[in-house]
C-alpha cells in the first residue's frame, strides 16, 4: 500500500473555526486536488477514509468541514443548520471557497487540476463552487441534485456527475428533473446515475443515531457510486505521473 501523509487543517469559513482533514499522497511533486465534501451530518470518519483512498489513487484530497468541527448526529440540529445553508448560496460558496484556499495553499497541489466531489450538503457546495465560476476540472455529487439561481449554471466548465437513489424522498424525481433541465439549459457537460431501489445517503455506512426519514445504507449501490466517482476522476483528474517513493 502507498505510504500517505494526514493531518488536520484549521481555518475560517462561515463565522467557524473550520476543521478540515487533509491527506497526502507519497512523494514531494505536485499532484491533482480533490475537494471532498461530507453529508450533512459533517465531517467524519467515513469522510476521511475516502481521503486517503484518494491519496492512495495519488491526489491530494481536502476533506473539508461544514459545523466547526461538529458532527451533529441529532437530526433536527442538523436541519437546524442545514437547511438555511442549502437556501443560501453565497453561504454555500464561502464554505467552499474557503477549503478551496486551504487546498491551493498545500504546497502539494496541483492548481490546474483540481475536482469537487461531494455527498449531501457538501456536494450541493461543490456544485456551487461551479455555478461561482471556479475553474475545476469535474464536479461529483451524490445525493446533491440541488439546483441555483437562474442563469448561474452557465458558469460550470467542467463535466458534472450526479448520483442519487430512486427512492429518495429527499432528492425526488421532481427535484432530479430540475437539476438536469438546469444542467441542460446551461450547456453542461452532465450526466445523472440513479441507483434504483436506494434511499437518500445509500454511501454512508449505518450510523448509531437517529437520522431523518428516507435515510438507508445500501451497500452495493454504495460500492457503485465510489467507482463512478473514481471512475468520474481518472476520465477528467488522471493522475499520469507514477508516483515518487
Amino acid at each position: 500500500m502507498t505510504t500517505i501523509t494526514t493531518r488536520t487543517v484549521e481555518y475560517p469559513a462561515d463565522g467557524l473555526t473550520m476543521i478540515g482533514y487533509l491527506a497526502l499522497p507519497a512523494g514531494v511533486d505536485r499532484r491533482p486536488a480533490v475537494l471532498l465534501g461530507p453529508e450533512g451530518m459533517g465531517l467524519s470518519d467515513v469522510e476521511r477514509l475516502r481521503a486517503d483512498v484518494l491519496a492512495e489513487l495519488g491526489y491530494v484530497a481536502l476533506a473539508f468541514d461544514l459545523h466547526g468541527g461538529r458532527y451533529l448526529g441529532d437530526p433536527e440540529e442538523m436541519l437546524a443548520r442545514c437547511m438555511p445553508l442549502l437556501a443560501d448560496p453565497d453561504r454555500m460558496r464561502g464554505i467552499g471557497h474557503a477549503a478551496l484556499d486551504v487546498l491551493r495553499t498545500e504546497p502539494r497541489t496541483d492548481l490546474d487540476r483540481i475536482a469537487a466531489i461531494g455527498y449531501g450538503t457538501g456536494g450541493a457546495v461543490g456544485l456551487e463552487l461551479g455555478r461561482d465560476g471556479v475553474s475545476l476540472r469535474a464536479i461529483g455529487t451524490v445525493n446533491a441534485t440541488t439546483t441555483g439561481r437562474p442563469g448561474e449554471a452557465a458558469r460550470i466548465h467542467c463535466p458534472v456527475w450526479a448520483g442519487v437513489g430512486s427512492e429518495d424522498p429527499i432528492m425526488p424525481p421532481a427535484q432530479r428533473n430540475a437539476f438536469t433541465a438546469e444542467m441542460q439549459a446551461a450547456g453542461v457537460d452532465w450526466r445523472l446515475t440513479v441507483y434504483g431501489g436506494a434511499l437518500h445517503a445509500f454511501h454512508h455506512p449505518p450510523v448509531d443515531h437517529p437520522t431523518v426519514p428516507g435515510v438507508g445504507y445500501h451497500p452495493q449501490h454504495a460500492q457503485r457510486a465510489w467507482r463512478d466517482v473514481v471512475d468520474l476522476l481518472a476520465e477528467c483528474l488522471p493522475v499520469t505521473e507514477e508516483l515518487g517513493t
